[in-house]
């Protein structure tokens, strides 16, 4: 009995140790991001003003002042709340993926983490590249697009606004215009961020998925005609209903797709060499 009771002792003090490690980097990950966010919160305005640049440069072409509205007197305090914990976290991800790297790179084999670690700087990198091109090609078209079906009269949004004097409207047509709101206005700009950020994570997935035999250059290959169908409903999904804006989504996420077979056919190559050289296959034969 006491043999056994020493076994469990030993198997115990290891998982006691790994949930005290785990405990002191989840603990240095959220400090990390509390202090990041706090940062963020003090510039949290200027956050807001480039988030909304797209919107204020729509407005200004159709000769409307560049403004956005909040309708609650909370709207826009929690709208910059919002900003600093997105832009904590966003600043705070190397030292919250240093951690994790800490936490999980003892438990893997030295080929494991040659093969992992490009994929956690080529992660970040990649999302942050399809969240500058949603903001710098994308939401300006959405929002020309979108705003376009309201009225542009600078007169009547400066009425409503307090500046213009009573009676500038003539006519008693009835006039559909933007007026902004905050929450909203950013709510739909950081889907648009968050959208092409995932799918630039497109050749990091498949590149993984190869690795792990899931799947295949050949297999990708063939399916292509289905990953155009896919690829055109997404695009119908995630943009408006404007041609210009979904080819250009098809043809960067498509060319994306393009890539991960290539990283694909590369793993693959790397894949064979090495069983080659452990003579687990022949010169001739491939997987």
């Amino acid at each position: 009995m006491s043999r056994i009771e020493d076994e469990l002792e030993d198997s115990a003090a290891p998982l006691i140790e790994h949930l005290a490690e785990l405990r002191t980097r989840l603990i240095k990950a959220v400090a990390a991001f509390v202090v990041a966010m706090i940062v963020c919160f003090t510039v949290a305005e200027p956050l807001l003003d480039f988030l909304a640049d797209p919107i204020a440069d729509v407005l200004r072409s159709r000769g409307q002042p560049a403004q956005l509205i909040f309708t609650a007197p909370q709207e826009k305090f929690f709208v910059l709340i919002r900003i600093s914990v997105i832009g904590g976290f966003a600043l705070s991800f190397p030292v919250i993926a240093h951690q994790l790297w800490r936490f999980v790179a003892p438990g893997l084999y030295r080929t494991e983490k040659n093969a992992f670690l490009p994929f956690i700087f080529a992660s970040p990198l990649l999302f942050a590249l399809g969240a500058a091109f949603a903001h710098y090609v994308v939401t300006p078209l959405a929002m020309n697009f979108f705003i376009g079906f309201s009225d542009a009269i600078p007169a009547l949004v400066n009425y409503v606004t307090g500046t213009q004097p009573i009676g500038v409207i003539e006519d008693e047509k009835l006039r559909t215009i933007f007026l902004g709101s905050v929450r909203e206005s950013l709510d739909l700009s950081l889907k648009f961020i968050f959208a092409f950020g995932l799918c630039f994570q497109l050749p990091v997935l498949l590149t993984l998925m190869g690795m792990a035999g899931l799947v295949s250059a050949e297999g990708l290959g063939n399916m292509r005609k289905y990953a155009v169908v896919a690829i055109l409903v997404l695009a119908a999904l995630v943009t408006p209903p404007d041609v210009i804006t979904q080819l250009i989504l098809f043809v960067v996420v498509y060319g994306l797709y393009e890539v991960s077979i290539q990283l694909v056919r590369l793993v693959e190559a790397r894949r064979t060499k090495r069983l080659r050289e452990e003579g687990v296959l022949d010169e001739d034969e491939a997987l």
